[in-house]
C-alpha cells in the first residue's frame, strides 16, 4: 500500500494551483510518498500526480462537528473529575470544583469541554461504570443548568457512561479505545447521532506502556484508525461524524510520539478532522527538562502549534487561556487572523 503525506504549508506566498488542506488554513502542492520498508524521508511528488480519490480526500472541507466548523483550530479543554489523573488528579473531583473549572475554561475560550471520570494515565485501572457515571453526568447536567453553551464531550470507553452523559447534555463521545473496549458503544453513538473521536491506543491504560512495539508507527497508527473508522461506519456512524486522534503517549515511546507529530499531516488522508492531544505529557517534560506536569504549559503550547501548522483541527489542552493566546498570535503572524 502507498501512503501520501501532504507537505503542509502556511506561507502567504502560495503558488497557483496549491490545494487547501482539508479545506482549512494550510495548503500543499507536494506530497511525500511513503511505503512500508522504504527509506525515510520518502520521495516527494507534485500534488497534481496524486490519484484523484486521494486528492479529493485530502482537500475536501471537513463537516462541522457538533456545530463547530473545522475551518480554524478549535480548543478542547480537559476537565478530569478523577482522583488520579497524571496532571490534575483530585483537583476537580468534587462536583463544585469541577463546575467552577468548567466555567473558567469556557470563559477562557474552550470551545469543547472534555469531561472524563476515569483516568487513562499509564498504569491506571478501570473504574466501575456506576462510579464513572456518578463522577461525570452530574457535572454535565450542572453545566447545562448553568446555561453554559460550550460543547461538551464525554471522555469514556463505556456505552453506559456515554449514554448517561449524552442524556445529561453532552454533545460528543471521545473514546480512547476507538470502540475496542465496549462493543455496545458504537450502537449508543449511532442511535444518538453524536459525533465521536476515535483514538489509537495499544492495549489498555494499565498495560499500554509495557514495551510498545511497531513495524512503522506512523503507518501502523494510520491503518488502525482507518480500520476503526470502518467499524464505526458499519455500525451506522457516517465518516462526517468521526474525528481521529493518533493517541500521543498512549502505548508510545518518546521516539514514537515524535514520529507521529512529525508525520501528523498524513492523517488528513482519513478524511476526518484530526485531534491532537499532547498537553503536559511525559515526553514534553523529558525533552523540556520539567518533571512537574503542571509546569509543562510552554512545551505543550509549542507542540500544539506544530500540530496546527500541519492542519490539526482540534487541540486537547489543560491550559486553555495560554493556548488560546499563543494560537491568536500564531494565526496573526501567519496571516490567518486572530
Amino acid at each position: 500500500m502507498t501512503y501520501y503525506r501532504p507537505i503542509a504549508m502556511t506561507d502567504p506566498a502560495r503558488p497557483a494551483g496549491a490545494h487547501a488542506l482539508a479545506g482549512g488554513w494550510c495548503w500543499f502542492d507536494r506530497v511525500e510518498v511513503l511505503e512500508r520498508g522504504a527509506a525515510r524521508p520518502g520521495p516527494v511528488i507534485p500534488a497534481s500526480d496524486l490519484p484523484p480519490e486521494t486528492l479529493d480526500r485530502l482537500t475536501a472541507s471537513r463537516a462541522p462537528l457538533a456545530g463547530l466548523t473545522m475551518d480554524r483550530p478549535r480548543l478542547m479543554g480537559i476537565l478530569n473529575v478523577t482522583p488520579d489523573s497524571f496532571s490534575d488528579g483530585g483537583l476537580f473531583l468534587a462536583p463544585e470544583a469541577a463546575l467552577t473549572q468548567g466555567r473558567m475554561m469556557a470563559g477562557a475560550g474552550a470551545e469543547i469541554i472534555d469531561i472524563g471520570g476515569e483516568s487513562t494515565r499509564p498504569g491506571s485501572v478501570e473504574v466501575p461504570v456506576d462510579e464513572e457515571i456518578a463522577r461525570t453526568a452530574p457535572v454535565i447536567a450542572a453545566l447545562r443548568a448553568g446555561r453554559i453553551a460550550t460543547r461538551i464531550s464525554i471522555d469514556t470507553r463505556k456505552a453506559a457512561v456515554a449514554r448517561a452523559a449524552l442524556g445529561a447534555g453532552a454533545d460528543i463521545v471521545n473514546d480512547v479505545s476507538a470502540f475496542t473496549f465496549d462493543p455496545g458503544l458504537p450502537g449508543v453513538v449511532a442511535a444518538t447521532g453524536a459525533p465521536v473521536c476515535l483514538m489509537h491506543m495499544i492495549g489498555t491504560p494499565q498495560t499500554m506502556q509495557d514495551d510498545p512495539q511497531y513495524d512503522d508507527v506512523l503507518l501502523d497508527v494510520y491503518d488502525h484508525l482507518e480500520a476503526r473508522i470502518g467499524v464505526a461506519e458499519a455500525s451506522g456512524i457516517s465518516r462526517d461524524r468521526i474525528m481521529v486522534d493518533p493517541g500521543i503517549g498512549f502505548g508510545k515511546t518518546l521516539a514514537h510520539n515524535l514520529d507521529l507529530i512529525r508525520g501528523l499531516s498524513l492523517f488528513h488522508g482519513l478524511g476526518c478532522p484530526v485531534l491532537l492531544g499532547v498537553s503536559r505529557k511525559k515526553f514534553i517534560g523529558t525533552i523540556g527538562g520539567e518533571a512537574q506536569a503542571d509546569r509543562r504549559a510552554p512545551g505543550s503550547v509549542a507542540v500544539a502549534l506544530a500540530g496546527v501548522a500541519q492542519g490539526a483541527q482540534v487541540l486537547r489542552v489543560h491550559d486553555v487561556w495560554e493556548t488560546r493566546q499563543a494560537l491568536a498570535l500564531w494565526r496573526s503572524v501567519t496571516g490567518e487572523g486572530a
